[in-house]
């Protein structure tokens, strides 16, 4: 530990500065995406149109994206599915360099199978919500 130079600090901090910027500008797209949202219901209204509640639903989600979370729980799957190999193929290179390397980048690999199985899981469970969401209550006309 004690040859970690200053390349490395810089290394960490960038990353960590990276992540730090990623989550603000999240947090700073779904704010505006809910200012947009307002602003649009606000001209309805002022408009003097009359908004039932199904239109004023309809409104409030057309900037939310998905409203099938099954869909992105598997699209999350797919990406995240590929790069596993990938991990194991550059731990296989890594060896001839580091064989100390090896094991920690193939747990990396397993991590990441682990977590698009999770995904994928997840998915076919939200995809069974949503189908029960779907279906109509006895009686009742969609």
């Amino acid at each position: 530990m004690e040859n970690i130079g200053l390349g490395a600090g810089l290394g960490a901090l960038a990353f960590w500065l990276f992540v730090a910027a990623a989550v603000v500008s999240g947090v700073w797209d779904s704010i505006r995406k809910r200012e947009t949202e307002h602003e649009t219901l606000r001209r309805a209204i002022e408009s003097g149109k009359e908004l039932d509640e199904e239109m004023i639903n309809r409104l409030m989600a057309m900037g939310s994206g998905s409203n099938r979370p099954d869909r992105d729980f598997k699209i999350t799957a797919l990406w995240i599915l590929p790069i596993s190999p990938g991990l194991v193929v550059l731990a296989y290179a890594l060896r001839q360099i580091s064989e100390d390397a090896f094991f920690p980048i193939v747990g990396a690999a397993g991590l990441l199978l682990c977590l698009a199985a999770g995904f994928w899981v997840a998915g076919m469970i939200a995809s069974r919500w949503h189908q029960e969401d779907e279906q109509p209550i006895s009686g009742q006309q969609r």
